[in-house]
């Protein structure tokens, strides 16, 4: 996917809006930028500066774009060459691991072979194979903007986005997991995965990944293969690690800091942070971590991941003894195997005395790669003192889109909704929701109780066991903030949050309308985001005091158009919900 050219203000935003959200222009001369990158000069004297310090704005849709000689960088495998976009230095897709095809399958990755010219590094590299999502939906199209990207086994590649990599300046660093569960996505598949204003705003070094998925990394043959595939199970999360390892080794050359990493991620992306927490090969190369709408307390057991291994062999007609015939298998018959086996294992009557749990892609608690759950009972040592910011948004998967008779809903409905599941205690679900959230709609209270057993609440136990380990500092967030297109019926939905903390309003303009509101928050939570960064504390002069999570002070910051700290402002809705989920 290209990069849009878009502007860091909407455009009609009025002036007085702009000032205090702090924002740069991506030069104090278009001109200056446009004679630099034609001469190939370095754009470093085109900075962006402080709008306020300018006082003049970039015409809409500028985009400046070079290819300067000291966007080439060396690595410790060799040299890439990246390219600058308004001021900030981009390299796409560099190799952190080796290829993950052939013999290489379902091992733990290997370091790239070096090489001694200079690599492109201008475009997007491949992504992990995965099977089709069913972007059928197309309402759904509008607002996620979808980049799938191009599949191939030689997938392990890393993305930066730098202010510089020439004045020496070592930058908090952020690197992102991506969504899609541990079956799809990839680094880019979203507009808003884009480091272009965290680096030119925020001035922090951004990265982002592509790592095995599905089979590819999580097929357990650790049973049937022998100590070959000791750690096959939990391969795609090796790849992580070795991402991490990358950073360490590499990062300085782009101008971050390798001793003042955070690692975030959003849905599988957010499982993934809390999942490496929990891993030894990991500690010590990441200082803060950040968990959006995917919080992991468990991850899957030897018993299920391998029913899912034998139902694959069959599926490609090999026996317990042929495994070595996998590294031998077309990605795309593998792929093919691995979603019809997942498929049928779920749909499959249980039988008395086997695994309950429908088998699905992800890591294993194997005792070696991952020795305990990340959160469950208690959290993992390996990350006691790192600082955590978890949350999500209220609505996640239950909105307008997926539900069209949502906005339509009235009170009555709601209930005729809930009695299945809660019986009489339907009127105090309703209750306890609307207390949570005052004055919402009925269809926006049917999907923040939908939404409370689940990510919610698991995202207050990990803060609240993150608390009780007392080792470093948890803040919990809760986002609400409602795109005003279609009618406003996505509510704040899964994905919806993502645009603000990348201060991506524009370029995401299909989920957020692209308001000065939408705006203003974006200033909070990038803001919020990027102090984390830099000092573990998210605090900043532009939102009120947020506090660390506790027992005695459940401090939570509600994300919306106003912003908030709010204790346990649904509890009572979490706790009548989850009677009923145990029930």
């Amino acid at each position: 996917m290209m990069d849009h050219p878009e502007r860091p203000e909407h455009a009609s935003t009025p002036a007085p809006l702009r000032q205090p959200m702090g924002r740069r222009t991506w030069m104090k001369s278009a001109a200056a930028l446009a004679g630099g990158a034609a001469v190939g000069l370095s754009p470093t004297a085109c900075r962006p500066v402080r709008r306020e310090q300018s006082g003049a704005a970039p015409s809409a849709g500028a985009e400046m774009v070079g290819t300067p000689l000291d966007a080439i960088v060396e690595t410790t495998y060799g040299k890439v060459r990246g390219y600058t976009r308004n001021g900030v230095y981009i390299f796409k897709g560099m190799a952190y691991g080796a290829t993950t095809a052939g013999a290489n399958r379902f091992l733990p990755p290997k370091k790239p072979e070096p090489w001694t010219d200079v690599r492109s590094a201008l475009g997007w590299g491949p992504v992990a194979p995965f099977y089709d999502r069913g972007w059928a939906n197309n309402e759904r199209q509008f607002l996620y903007n979808w980049d799938d990207g191009y599949p191939s086994e030689d997938m392990l590649g890393i993305n930066v986005w730098t202010p510089s990599v020439t004045d020496g300046t070592k930058r908090p660093v952020l690197l992102w997991f991506h969504g899609g569960g541990y079956t799809y996505g990839s680094s880019h598949e979203l507009p808003m995965l884009n480091g272009q204003h965290l680096a030119q705003y925020h001035d922090v070094v951004y990265a982002s990944i592509n790592h095995r998925l599905n089979a590819f990394g999580y097929l357990d043959l650790s049973r049937i293969g022998g100590a070959k595939y000791a750690t096959s199970a939990n391969a795609g999360m090796l790849d992580l690690v070795a991402s991490l390892e990358w950073v360490r080794d590499n990062i300085e050359r782009f101008g971050g800091d390798p001793d003042n990493v955070t690692i975030f991620g959003q849905s599988g992306g957010g499982a993934k942070v809390g999942t490496v927490m929990a891993m030894p090969s990991a500690e010590g190369l990441f200082h803060k971590a950040v968990i959006h709408s995917g919080p992991p307390l468990r991850v899957g057991t030897p018993d299920v991941s391998d029913r899912l291994a034998l139902a694959v062999l069959d599926e490609l007609g090999l026996g317990r003894s042929e495994v070595e015939k996998l590294h031998e298998v077309p990605w795309q018959n593998l792929l093919a195997a691995a979603q019809a086996a997942e498929e049928k294992l779920r749909t499959a009557p249980r039988t008395p005395g086997t695994a309950s749990a429908a088998p699905r892609w992800g890591p294993v608690m194997d005792g070696n790669v991952i020795p305990q759950h990340p959160f469950d009972p208690e959290p993992s040592p390996v990350s006691a003192d790192i600082p955590l910011m978890i949350g999500c948004t209220f609505h996640e998967f239950t909105n307008g889109i997926d539900d069209p008779d949502a906005k339509d809903l009235t009170l009555d409905g709601l209930r005729e909704r809930l009695q299945p599941r809660f019986g009489d205690q339907a009127d105090a679900v309703i209750a306890a929701a609307q207390k949570a959230v005052p004055g919402a709609l009925p269809f926006e209270l049917w999907g923040v109780i939908q939404t409370a057993p689940g990510f919610r609440q698991g995202s207050v136990t990990i803060a609240e066991r993150k608390a009780a380990q007392a080792g470093a500092p948890a803040y919990l967030y809760w986002f609400g903030w409602k795109t005003k297109v279609l009618e406003g019926r996505p509510l704040a939905f899964h994905c919806q949050d993502l645009p603000f903390w990348f201060d991506h309003v524009d370029r995401c303009a299909r989920q957020t309308g692209g308001t000065a509101e939408a705006h203003a928050l974006a200033d909070k939570m990038s803001k919020a985001l990027v102090a984390f960064t830099r000092t573990g504390d998210p605090n900043h002069e532009g939102i009120p005091q947020w506090p660390t999570y506790s027992a005695t002070n459940p401090a939570n910051m509600v994300w919306d158009d106003e912003v908030s700290v709010e204790n346990d402002p649904d509890g009572e809705l979490r706790a009548l919900t989850a009677e009923s989920r145990e029930g």
